[in-house]
C-alpha cells in the first residue's frame, strides 16, 4: 500500500468511527448572566453543558487583565464550561478563577480541574489545593492528568489517585472523575480497560479531536472515541488547533514568536472556522477552547453559533486535505513517539 492509499485507509476509518453521531444544540436559553450557548449531555450520566468550554491554560500565562477580560468574555458569550488545572501557570489559573470566576459565578457554572497526582497522597493534596485555590466547596469534575502510556496508568491506579478521587467523591469534594491525555491514545484504551468491571466510575475523557488527529495512524478518533460512545463516557475535545500549529506563527503579547509552522492547516488547507465545525460534528460534549484575549474566545463562541451538522463526504474531504501534514508528523508535537511504551 503506497503512502497515499494508507492515508485514505485512516480517512475512511476515522469516518466510520465517528458516522453514527448525533449533535444536540437547545434552543436560545439564558440565566442571570445572559444568554446561554447550546448544550449536550455530558457523557451517559453527566449534566447538560454548552459544547464550549474555556480552556484555563491561557488563563495562566496570560497578563492579570486579560485573564480576568477573557473569563467575563466566555460568561458574556455564553460559555458555562471552565477548564483549569493545578499545574497551570506561572501564575495559577486556578486562582485566577478564583477571584475573577468562583465567586460570583459558581451556581451558574460548570467548574473542571485537573491532576497530574501519581499516588494517593498526592491526589488528596491536589484536591484539597484546588478547592482552595478556586475558592469552591465542590469540584464539578476533577480529572486524572496527561496518561502518557499505558504504564503510567498502571502505575497511577496502582499507585491509589483513583481510590483517592472516588473516596473524595464520596466526601463530596468532588462530583465526578475523569481522565485526559494527548500522548498517546493506548494509555486511554489502558484506563478504559482496567476500569471496564465499574464502567460508571468515569464521566469524562479529554483528548485531542482534530483534522488532522482523525488522519493520523495512531488517531485518538479512530482508537478511543469508538470505546468511549461505547462506554457512555462524555468526549472533551482539547487539541483542536494542535495548541495553535494549525496557524502559521504563534506570538505571546504580540510581540514575542513562539513557534513557526511550516505548512500551517490555516490557511493553507482549511479555515478556522471549518477546523471548529469539524470538531463540534463529531460526538464531543465539550469542544474546550484556550484563549488568552476575549476577542479568541468571541470568535469560537461566533462559530459555535453558526454551527450546523458536518455530513460524513464533508468530514471526509476536511480530513483528506490535512492527510500530508498528518503523515509528516509534525504539527501533532505532543503525541509520544512511544505511543504503546
Amino acid at each position: 500500500m503506497n503512502r497515499r492509499d494508507f492515508l485514505l485507509s485512516l480517512v475512511a476509518g476515522a469516518t466510520t468511527a465517528t458516522s453514527a453521531i448525533k449533535t444536540y444544540a437547545a434552543p436560545d436559553s439564558t440565566d442571570s448572566i445572559g444568554q446561554v450557548l447550546p448544550k449536550r449531555k455530558l457523557g451517559r450520566n453527566g449534566p447538560e453543558v454548552t459544547c464550549l468550554g474555556l480552556g484555563g491554560y491561557h488563563i495562566g500565562w496570560t497578563t492579570e487583565a486579560l485573564a480576568q477580560a477573557t473569563i467575563e468574555a466566555a460568561l458574556a458569550e455564553g460559555v458555562r464550561f471552565f477548564d483549569t488545572s493545578e499545574s497551570y501557570g506561572p501564575h495559577t489559573s486556578e486562582e485566577r478563577y478564583g477571584k475573577y470566576l468562583t465567586p460570583k459565578y459558581r451556581s451558574q457554572i460548570f467548574l473542571m480541574t485537573k491532576s497530574d497526582a501519581k499516588d494517593a497522597a498526592s491526589a488528596r493534596a491536589s484536591i484539597e489545593g484546588s478547592l482552595s485555590r478556586l475558592k469552591t466547596d465542590v469540584i464539578d469534575l476533577w480529572q486524572l492528568h496527561a496518561l502518557e502510556t499505558p504504564a503510567d496508568v498502571d502505575a497511577r491506579l496502582d499507585g491509589g489517585v483513583l481510590s483517592e478521587a472516588l473516596k473524595a467523591r464520596r466526601e463530596g469534594k468532588i462530583r465526578h472523575i475523569g481522565f485526559t491525555g494527548h500522548s498517546s491514545p493506548y494509555a486511554h484504551l489502558r484506563l478504559l480497560e482496567r476500569t471496564a468491571d465499574e464502567p460508571t466510575i468515569l464521566l469524562t475523557c479529554q483528548l485531542p479531536i482534530s483534522v488532522v488527529d482523525a488522519a493520523s495512524k495512531h488517531s485518538f478518533i479512530t482508537h478511543t472515541v469508538p470505546v468511549l460512545q461505547q462506554r457512555g463516557v462524555g468526549i472533551l475535545a482539547m487539541k483542536t488547533l494542535a495548541d495553535g500549529h494549525f496557524f502559521a506563527t504563534k506570538t505571546v503579547n504580540d510581540d514575542k514568536v513562539v513557534w513557526q509552522t511550516k505548512d500551517p492547516v490555516v490557511p493553507n488547507r482549511l479555515t478556522l472556522e471549518e477546523c471548529i465545525h469539524f470538531a463540534l460534528s463529531l460526538p464531543i460534549s465539550v469542544l474546550i477552547s484556550g484563549a488568552e484575549k476575549p476577542e479568541y474566545i468571541r470568535d469560537k463562541a461566533a462559530f459555535v453559533r453558526n454551527f450546523h451538522n458536518l455530513p460524513e463526504a464533508q468530514r471526509k474531504t476536511l480530513i483528506e486535505k490535512a492527510a500530508s501534514i498528518a503523515a509528516a508528523g509534525e504539527v501533532e508535537y505532543y503525541k509520544a513517539k512511544d505511543l504503546k511504551g
